[in-house]
């Protein structure tokens, strides 16, 4: 492999990495906040319990999501250094904004929110938990809204052939951003519902205090079916900007080599994904749907890879402008499959709550502990399809990849630096899991009624302070 492939799959990597932690994080500063305000509003002790218990869970990923997010910033000038240099006058104010203002709102008060319990009145206690959840989604707009920028382009003129920011606002309202942060809050919603509900499930099949982990679904479920909704309009939305910004991206998506209308949806395809048709067999197919997806209209037209790369060769020059249609076109269909599932297990359970089933219904609770593992899956098949989808351009339209990488870097350099990520991910992920799981496992017996931890108390009594809130 060449240095620029080593250098892609290690970003690959970090970024991967870094997401299974961010939309849980934002969650779960959510679910938090929600809990504590219940418990402020009603006084019930269920509720101090969850927030004890989904607080601890909380920290656990805010720690490993910063330091993996450091990590991958630090990518931009070890093995980007031309990507950095060409877009550094645009890139660092979002990310500069994202430090000085989200970072630093959500980092002090997750701090005064853990040291400041007891000390300062419950009303003020809330406040700062409402700060870090509000941190920390303002910190997934800053960088969603660097990121759109490099799928679509806005607010800059080109000076001495680089691009120079010429207009903040339009950067953070690039229609672009807008609907991937909805996006995202959608899937930190979902994600965190279908952790909180899957923990749930667990308990409630082996009978481990069922009144707590009810409560845990009935807070979950509503925030799960609004994150479903949110999530079926942004992506659809999306979906439609990628026909005007990025045609290439929707067209891989389906492995549509030649324009049709009206275009078809396949539900599965086999062969090799090459540029020729007839290599690739879209078998199962739903007609019309495409079109619909993409236009909104009945036998819309959507243009084909083999015409699409025509005309940017016309306008580019000659090169290489088709993405690997193989794994986009499953990852996308690994995000619409498993949210499908996904809607219809909110909708069961919404007929199961109205019907006073969640505590007896074992198939859901063991559909739970399954489904609690499948945001994690979606999210990643998004970035996938997000990133990969944009090649061969690391910033559409103006610079490609090939262009963007660190001249000085050699692939043995890149290399030992990929093994030691790697390897210092799986240390980190393994920890992290095995941490996540002890504590999911004990529930919110963990908490004694001091709010200190019960797990692990020796001979002498002494409590376990690992986690401690």
């Amino acid at each position: 492999m060449t240095a620029l492939e080593l250098a892609r799959t290690q970003f690959a990597t970090t970024t991967i990495f870094h997401f299974i932690f961010v939309p849980l994080s934002i969650g779960l500063a959510f679910y938090v906040a929600v809990c504590q305000t219940l418990h402020y509003r009603t006084g019930k002790e269920i509720y101090a319990r969850q927030v004890r218990f989904w607080g601890k869970l909380m920290l656990l990923s805010f720690a490993v999501g910063v330091v993996t997010g450091i990590i991958q910033e630090f990518q931009f000038g070890m093995n980007w250094s031309e990507y950095s240099r060409f877009v550094g006058d645009i890139f660092g104010a979002p990310l500069a904004m994202e430090a000085l203002i989200a970072f630093f709102l959500e980092s002090t008060f997750l701090g005064f929110w853990i040291f400041a319990k007891g000390r300062v009145s419950p009303k003020i206690h809330l406040v700062s938990i409402w700060l870090v959840s509000v941190g920390s989604a303002l910190s997934a707009f800053f960088i969603i809204a660097a990121n759109s920028w490099m799928q679509h382009p806005v607010g800059y003129k080109m000076v001495d052939g680089k691009p120079q920011l010429d207009s903040i606002l339009a950067v953070v309202t690039n229609n672009t951003a807008i609907w991937a942060y909805i996006h995202v809050l959608a899937a930190a919603a979902i994600t965190v519902s279908l952790v909180v509900i899957g923990v749930a499930g667990y308990h409630l099949r082996r009978g481990h205090q069922t009144q707590s982990f009810t409560s845990a679904i009935k807070v979950a479920l509503p925030i799960l079916v609004v994150g479903v909704v949110l999530s079926f309009v942004a992506g659809d939305s999306l979906a439609r900007l990628l026909v005007t910004q990025q045609p290439m991206k929707m067209s891989a998506a389906e492995a549509l080599f030649e324009t049709e209308a009206p275009a078809a949806f396949s539900i599965f395809a086999t062969g090799d994904f090459t540029r020729d048709p007839g290599h690739t067999n879209r078998n199962l197919k739903i007609p019309h749907a495409l079109s619909m997806l993409a236009t909104l209209s009945w036998s819309g037209k959507v243009e084909g890879i083999n015409q699409l790369e025509a005309k940017d060769i016309a306008r580019y020059g000659p090169g290489e402008y088709v993405p690997y249609v193989a794994v986009i076109y499953w990852s996308f269909r690994v995000m619409v499959y498993l949210f499908g599932a996904m809607a219809l297990f909110a909708l069961i359970g919404l007929v199961l709550w109205k019907q006073g089933k969640l505590e007896s219904s074992r198939r859901f609770q063991l559909a739970a502990i399954w489904m609690g593992v499948t945001p994690f899956a979606v999210n990643t098949a998004g970035w996938v399809m997000t990133e990969v989808g944009r090649q061969p351009w690391i910033v559409q339209g103006l610079l490609q990849t090939q262009n963007a990488e660190s001249p000085l870097v050699s692939t043995a350099q890149v290399a030992a630096t990929l093994i030691g990520f790697t390897a210092l991910f799986a240390l980190l992920g393994g920890i992290a899991l095995w941490l996540f799981l002890r504590y999911a496992r004990a529930g919110d017996a963990v908490t004694a009624p001091d709010g200190g931890p019960n797990i692990g108390k020796g001979d002498d009594e002494t409590p376990d302070l690992t986690l401690a809130y």
